[in-house]
């Protein structure tokens, strides 16, 4: 999650505020534990802040993880993607 990069490999999930994060390594682990605005994104689609424990996930061709507020605004890229 803090990299927004897809991982092939299991992530730690990290508890916070009765939400579950993931972290590749401690030192992630330690950042989302600690600094909220590592639990944060922002939805390409809408440009709005999204609680990337929250998110609906998508990834691109080149492993970006793009975090999105719902179904409808990860469909709405996907759209906009498959044309261009």
């Amino acid at each position: 999650m803090i990299n927004n990069r897809f991982m092939a490999n299991p992530q730690i999930p990290v508890p916070v505020d009765g939400k579950t994060y993931y972290g590749c390594c401690a030192g992630c682990k330690a950042k989302l534990e600690s600094d909220p605005s590592a639990r944060v994104a922002v939805d390409p689609v809408t440009q709005k802040p999204v609680d990337k424990a929250l998110a609906v996930l998508g990834k691109t061709e080149t492993g970006a993880v793009l975090n999105f507020e719902n179904e409808q605004t990860f469909a709405s890229y996907a759209r906009g993607s498959a044309q261009n």
